[in-house]
This record gives C-alpha cells, structure tokens and sequence, in this order.
C-alpha cells in the first residue's frame, strides 16, 4: 500500500473516498515513512500519533455511516512548527516556546475542520530567521536530494518532508523566501499568497498570542502538486478573496522572464536550467519573452530592509537593539560610502529604522507596486528565479561570516538570498513556486510565477498548466 504515498494529496483524497485506504491506514503509512527517513532528514521533529490515529479512526467511522465528509477527511498532515497546534505548541526552535497550552492556530484549525488528520510539526531555524532549518532543540534538517544540503528555510522540514513522501499537504510562511525558497532547493510546489489572504494569528513569530497580522509575512500552502496548492489554500484562506479558476491554456499564456539585475546574482547553472524550461513552456505554446527587471530594483531592496527590518527588529533582544542604535551614525556613514541593501550596516539602520523612514520605504512600495501593473497588463505572469543558487550545504558558521558560491567559483553575500524573492513580498504580490529541472549536479532548481496584487488565481492556474503539462514535481531516491 505505499504506493498512496507516492501520490498527491488530491490522489489520496480520491482513494479515501473510495474507501480504497482508510484513515487509518494512510496515517499509519505516513508514520511509517517518518520513520524510515527521520534519522536521514530529521524533517519532521514533533508527533501526536496517539491522537492522529483517534482522529483518523473516528472519520473513518464517520465515513463508514455516510455523514458528510470535509474536503480533507482522513488526510494525514504535518505543521510547519511556527504554527500552534493544540497539544504541540509552536516552538520556532526554542525550548520554552514549546512549554505552552495552545489551541490551533487559524491555518490550521481551517484544515483541521476540513477533515485534515494532523500528527506532526517539521523542523525551522529559530524564529524562522534563516535560509537553513537547524536549532538547538531540534537539530539539522537535511535535503532528501542531498543529505549534505540545506533543504532551505525558514519552511525547510516541510519541503524535505513533501519530497520524501512523509507527508502530502504542509502549510508555511514566507517573509523572505521561506515557502520559496524550500520548495525551490527541495522540488516541490509553494504558494505565497497575496498579503492578508490568509491569517497569521497563531504564527509565531509574533511573540505567542499576538493578533498582529505582520507586514510582508504571509502563510501559505506546499504539496507536491499545483492542484494541491489550490485545494489547500482555498481551505486556509480568509475569503474567498480571490476567483477560482480552471488551469491556463499555455497557448494562451504570455510570459515575462526576468534573469538578469546588477542587484540580483544568478549562478549560471541555475540560469541555465531556467533556460532550458522556458524553452520547454516555450514548446509547449506558451509566449516566452525575456524581460527587464519589472521594477528599480535598488530602489525596491533599499525600501524593502527597511520594511523588513522593522518587522524583524520586534523579535530581536532588547540589548541588541540598543547596541544597535549605538551605531547607528556609522552605519549611516557607512552608507554613504556605498555599502550595499543587507550589509551590516544597512540592516543595523533597517533595525532601528525611524518612523519616518518607516514611512518613506512604505512610499517607495506604493510607487514601485503602481510601476509593476503595467508588467501585468502585458504579461500574464513574471517567471523569475528563486534564489541564486541551488541548495547550499550545510553552514553553521555566524551570518556575517557566511558566503554562497555559485557553480563559477565566485562568492556572493549571503543575503544575496533575499534579492530575487523581494519584489513578491515587498509588493505584498502572489507568488507560486514551481520545478524547474535540476542542475548538473542533480539538485532541484525551482521558479517563481509572479502575479499581480489579488492575481493568485492566475499564477496557480498557470502553475496547474506546467505541473499537467511541461513538467511537475519529480522524487528524490532516498
């Protein structure tokens, strides 16, 4: 029977339904593939099976007497472990977050009263500030591509665990690529909703109990499939706010393909995947036309740490950020002198950021966001790369200290890794993470489908198109 885990979330719904699999039996069949790779991945970190398989068992009776079923019964899932779930409180890598009472947080309690059988959290950097899933609590969590790399962050051990099969549905975050940037080094498929589409309430960060619905940070589906990202997020999501609709006609379908900026680095064997699958959405009837970058992209970055900044600022301690403000006349200085967006200096400013820059950078957002509509009236979609690189391998070093380098040789700043995925979440646009292909080395190069303000709808639709059509989600040999 672990042929169910092979397939997709909407597959395995399809086989519930039919009573071809039980609840039970799927969930047993889910914990038994976490437990055949957790000492290789370390994905998932957390487990409720005592109370997964009473859930499961009492949908399975319900089904059994004919009681109107959710559109997720009897599907096992696991929680991305910045999410409170009742009786496995969020813990974002650190020990006394997890010594809470919680109940669902309101992702989650959506998916729950969808039938949603959830037995597990998966593994994140602390407070979910990394592009590397690793914490003192819980340790590393590897790529099931290569067990020597990242499989990202900040959703990391949500996207090992899709591409290992563990599990068939997960939901994440995203302030700086973390559903991207996942799903993108593990080759499985993200949604990052448009902001405010889906609630925050339950995420931490926020310190536990906020009902602050951040600025930039979104939460959305991941699943092995583009049909998955749209059943999810129409469960998760606070709206409807956006359409529904059918998957796009690729003859139909222009596309705008954004690779090159100076502020943007690009490893050129990811290009040349990037390359490559245009020419295949190309073949396969899609318009594919390379574009210039749609937005100024200093302006854009310079106004987008500070947004950041001030957002991540409120999790920092409260002695760094004095130090902080002790430097800040030489970080200015430093600046002027041409220090770059995400150089120490730029972010010690972006953390201590005024008011009123607050409110020049929110300026700058608006005018940039006016700018990119006119993209959009002429291409239904931006495809654009993820991240500069493919998954890295591992880097415990400190932040400042570490370099990502590209398949040349060359070195580039590490937060390099926020430069392709800022225009989405600065401009608070939908973006949908799709495979790609994979590099030279065998490892997964994924890209986003950037859509207009509200445009979720048509990126998942195109998205769907390439997943039935060009090319999906392909599985690592474990």
């Amino acid at each position: 029977m672990s042929e169910f885990l092979d397939q997709d979330a909407s597959s395995q719904l399809v086989a519930l339904a039919s009573k071809r699999i039980s609840a039970v039996e799927l969930l047993k069949l889910s914990l038994a593939r976490h437990a055949e790779t957790h000492a290789d991945l370390n994905a998932v970190v957390a487990a409720d099976p005592e109370r997964a398989l009473e859930r499961a068992r009492a949908l399975d009776d319900a089904r059994l007497r004919g009681e109107p079923m959710g559109p997720l019964a009897g599907l096992p899932m696991t929680i991305k472990d910045t999410f409170d779930v009742a009786g496995m409180a969020a813990s974002s890598g650190l020990a006394d977050l997890r010594r809470r009472m919680t109940e669902d947080a309101a992702a989650v309690s959506h998916a729950r009263r969808a039938g949603a059988v959830i037995w597990g959290k998966t593994n994140v950097p602390v407070m979910a500030a990394d592009w590397q899933s690793a914490n003192p609590l819980y340790g590393v969590t590897k790529n099931p591509w290569d067990p020597a790399r990242t499989p990202g962050g900040s959703s990391g051990g949500a996207a090992a665990a899709l591409a290992a099969r563990v599990t068939p549905l997960e939901i994440g975050s995203d302030i700086g690529g973390s559903l991207r940037v996942p799903a993108g080094f593990c080759g499985v498929f993200s949604h990052k909703p448009t902001w405010g589409m889906v609630s925050q309430r339950g995420h931490v960060p926020p310190s536990p109990g906020s009902f602050a619905e951040r600025d930039l940070n979104v939460i959305g589906p991941m699943a092995r499939s583009a049909r998955d990202l749209r059943l999810l997020l129409s469960i998760i999501e606070n709206g409807p706010l956006a359409p529904k609709a059918p998957a796009a006609d690729l003859k139909e379908t222009r596309i705008g393909l954004w690779l090159d900026d100076p502020m943007c680095p690009l490893d050129p064997e990811v290009r040349a995947v990037i390359q490559t699958f245009a020419d295949e959405l190309r073949a396969a009837g899609a318009e594919v036309e390379t574009i210039p970058s749609p937005v100024d992209m200093r302006a854009l970055l310079h106004a987008y740490q500070t947004l950041l900044g001030a957002v991540l600022g409120e999790d920092l301690p409260p002695a760094m950020l004095r130090g902080m403000e002790r430097v800040r006349f030489f970080a200015k200085g430093a600046l002027a002198r041409g220090a770059g967006p995400f150089s120490s200096a730029a972010m010690a400013m972006a953390y201590t950021a005024r008011h009123t820059e607050w409110l020049a950078a929110d300026a700058v957002r608006a005018r940039l966001r006016h700018e990119i509509d006119a993209a959009f009236g002429r291409w239904n979609v931006i495809l654009a790369p993820i991240s500069p690189v493919a998954a890295f391998p591992h880097d415990k070093r400190p932040f400042q200290k570490r370099k990502l380098t590209m398949s040349n040789g060359q070195e580039i700043p590490y937060p390099s890794m926020l430069t392709w995925i800022s225009v989405a979440t600065a401009l608070r646009l939908p973006a949908t993470a799709v495979p790609a292909g994979l590099t030279t080395a065998g490892l997964p190069v994924g890209v986003q489908l950037i859509g207009p303000l509200g445009g979720d709808a048509r990126t998942l639709a195109v998205a769907q198109a390439i997943d039935e059509n060009v090319r999906g989600f392909v599985a690592p040999e474990l």
